[in-house]
């Protein structure tokens, strides 16, 4: 436990350090929680060190997006997945392709920032 204290303490300094110096925007527990559920999944690794990355994305994101923008940017990001017509209308609008340009566009930046990697199989297509 003693060789265990200073690599926890280096890291929680890391982890300060890296945070946005911006003002955050403020997104509800909720926002909060989904979306670092959700990078979870497509980031798999050790629990407390992708807890603690994703966290530090949303951060980040929150520093960049106001919280309607980004509920509307998620909820559109979500809903090309629809199949069919109803997803067809969706994929098709103008404004909804440039929501989803600018997530993609985001998402890259801010995972870098908290060396969040590809997820797995992301490199093999």
């Amino acid at each position: 436990m003693k060789l265990l204290l200073p690599l926890i303490l280096a890291g929680a300094a890391a982890g300060a350090a890296a945070a946005p110096a911006a003002k955050s925007h403020d997104y509800p527990t909720v926002e909060r929680v989904l979306y670092v559920q959700q990078c979870m999944r497509e980031h798999p690794g050790p629990f407390y060190e992708m807890v603690n990355k994703c966290s530090c994305a949303l951060d980040r994101i929150a520093a960049e997006l106001p919280l309607d923008d980004y509920i509307e940017m998620i909820t559109v990001v979500n809903a090309m997945t629809i199949g069919g017509e109803r997803g067809g209308e969706l994929r098709d609008n103008a404004g909804a392709k440039k929501l989803v340009a600018r997530w993609r566009e985001l998402q890259p930046k801010v995972q870098q920032a908290c060396f969040i990697g590809p997820p797995p199989g992301a490199g093999s297509r």
